[in-house]
């Protein structure tokens, strides 16, 4: 019994200390939302900036404490400011959506940054704190732990002192109760906006510093998480509410450490995701509000603009379709065949994205989770069941469909943010089961020796081979896709994306045509991942990541949202291109920040145009 609250306490220890990271990254997250009513994806960025910087000036310059954490607030407090100033203000204006994806176009150009500027290996960060532990009731308390516990209660007093007693912390306040009131009165809105942009990426700065020290470790990957954890935290307290953030932190620290203590540290990250999940279908507007609250605005109608779109005629199609066929006869090259390959799997998925974001107006962030249910599935029905690999191909395809959608269903009543979150989650949720269920898809070492794609016998070993197979299957996916969008059902969805209120008043069961589109959706993207799949001929958890998800959406958004040709042009101009100019890979992600972040604010109804 002594071991039993021993473990238990020293659990509750690290929760209590992991929950005041969180905190302060929820913490700046909830003041962007209450004052601009965003959601920040470019927030998780900056607190890796944060954890770097802290390294380079204790690491390498070899920095006091004090000194790095001041240079961590300089840096990041400036990088804020930028970020709203340079990327968002422009945007204020515009569809709700838009700002959104303009924070993940600048977290996909800072994380490349990090990565060309300090590698993407990890960096050991040894703690400039001396090895002193305190034994409390045979409970163990490091200086760090120490020293994170002052930091979260020294800023969460300050935070309180200056919204309460400040009249900078007064307009704060004001603004993020009514930003039009606010402006009337004569409060600077823009400049209060920058403020908060300021103080929530000083926080999330130090943070990651924190982070860094605490573990040991910075690594250029470590935005996403942070990020994803800091909105979990945020919503358990109420998007916006500052101090339900801080409560919302510590309780996700306490779950998340009790988690691994029961069932052990590879369930760490999915309880975050499942507490995001949980709380935004049974509580959106978190524990600390009211149920009177109203709903958000819908985010449907995306990028939809007065500016008529390109639509080629259908001659012109059935020719580019018959020379993408004939391009094997004149060009043999492997290298360019399987690039072209690549393109027409991606070709899919940006179907599939185009006809639930751009068709339905229902914003999805998780289709990297349908990639991996299909790829996981036909490689499963081959190995296990020795299921041929044209039957596994519509198969998997089908089970996706299915279990997609039902993994989406909750989020059917959310609105706004909320949907793009939510569907962020469940992608996540996959790749972490996918993690988990050893018994199932083999854990962290994946699936090998997949069989290659065949046709009846016939095995597509040769990239010319299957090149033409993946073609056939997008061009049969296209044709699917475009009987759908010019059925009733097709324009029932678009009525659903322009006002989902006025639909739903005609009679329009939300839900069961919501539930249609991500059914079609996910089955594309399903035969997309298991013909891939069987084409690496191996797959683990990280195969498909949250990045494909967020490269999926650019590239529909590139395209013209609702645009099927430009979903199949968007997806050849991010896949092919950066690979035909081979000395451009590297910078890879930071043209696909770049490019988002230019669309969103120049051209947002994308090349060919919105439909």
């Amino acid at each position: 019994m002594d071991s039993f609250f021993r473990t238990f306490f020293d659990q509750t220890i690290n929760g209590l200390v992991i929950g005041n990271i969180y905190a302060l990254t929820a913490v700046g997250l909830a003041l962007i939302f209450g004052v601009g009513n965003l959601i920040n994806f470019a927030h998780g960025s900056v607190y890796m900036v944060g954890a770097y910087v802290g390294w380079v000036a204790i690491t390498l310059w070899h920095l006091p404490l004090v000194t790095a954490f001041l240079a961590v607030a300089l840096v990041c407090g400036l990088l804020g400011m930028v970020i709203e100033r340079v990327g968002l203000r422009k945007l204020q204006g515009s569809a709700r959506i838009a700002p959104l994806l303009a924070t993940i176009g600048v977290s996909f150009a800072l994380d490349q940054l990090i990565q060309i500027i300090f590698t993407p290996n990890p960096h050991a960060f040894p703690s400039p704190l001396p090895d002193i532990r305190y034994q409390v009731g045979g409970v163990t308390i490091r200086s760090i732990d120490l020293l994170i516990a002052g930091i979260g209660i020294a800023t969460a007093l300050i935070l309180f002192a200056f919204t309460r007693y400040t009249k900078l912390g007064w307009a704060l306040r004001a603004t993020a109760q009514d930003r039009d009131a606010a402006q009337q009165m004569g409060v600077e809105v823009n400049s209060v906006n920058q403020l908060a942009f300021a103080l929530a990426s000083i926080l999330g700065g130090i943070a990651g510093m924190l982070v860094g020290i605490y573990f040991n470790t910075v690594y250029p990957t470590m935005s996403f998480q942070a990020v994803l954890k800091g909105f979990a935290a945020n919503l358990l307290g109420g998007l916006g509410n500052v101090p339900g953030a801080v409560v919302g932190g510590l309780l996700l620290g306490l779950i998340e450490s009790y988690g691994v203590a029961a069932l052990g540290a590879t369930y760490r990250n999915l309880f975050a995701f499942v507490i995001l999940i949980g709380v935004l279908i049974l509580r959106p507007n978190g524990l600390f509000s009211t149920r009177r609250q109203a709903p958000p605005e819908p985010l449907t109608g995306t990028f939809i603009t007065s500016l008529r779109a390109i639509v080629l005629p259908k001659w012109a199609i059935f020719a580019l379709a018959a020379a993408a066929l004939a391009l094997p006869l004149v060009v043999h090259d492997p290298y360019v065949l399987q690039i072209l390959t690549n393109s027409w799997l991606m070709g899919m998925v940006a179907l599939s994205v185009t006809l639930a974001t751009g068709t339905a107006g229902q914003t999805s962030l998780g289709h990297a989770g349908f990639l991996a249910i299909g790829a996981y599935a036909s490689a499963l029905l081959t190995q296990r069941l020795g299921w041929p690999f044209e039957a596994s191909l519509l198969a998997a395809a089908a089970i996706t469909g299915v279990l997609g959608t039902l993994l989406v269903l909750p989020a059917f009543r959310l609105r706004a943010h909320y949907v793009a979150i939510a569907t962020l989650g469940i992608g996540e949720i996959v790749s972490q089961t996918i993690l988990n269920w050893d018994w199932l898809t083999n854990g962290v070492m994946g699936i090998t020796n997949i069989a290659p794609p065949s046709f009846f016998g016939w095995e597509a070993f040769f990239p010319r081979d299957l090149y033409w197979y993946a073609l056939v299957l997008l061009l049969l996916a296209a044709l699917l896709q475009w009987q759908l969008v010019r059925s009733p059902l097709g324009r029932t969805w678009r009525a659903i994306r322009e006002d989902d209120v006025a639909a739903q008043s005609y009679g329009i069961n939300l839900n069961r045509y919501k539930a249609l589109v991500f059914i079609a959706s996910a089955f594309i993207a399903g035969m997309s991942g298991a013909f891939t799949g069987h084409m690496y001929t191996y797959i683990n958890h990280e195969t498909f990541t949250n990045t494909t998800s967020i490269l999926v959406l650019t590239m529909v958004i590139l395209g013209g949202m609702g645009n099927m040709l430009g979903a199949v042009v968007g997806a050849f101009a991010l896949t092919a291109l950066p690979e035909l100019f081979r000395g451009f890979v590297d910078y890879r992600y930071l043209v696909y920040g770049i490019t988002l972040l230019l669309l969103v604010r120049f051209r947002p109804q994308g090349l060919f145009g919105t439909i």
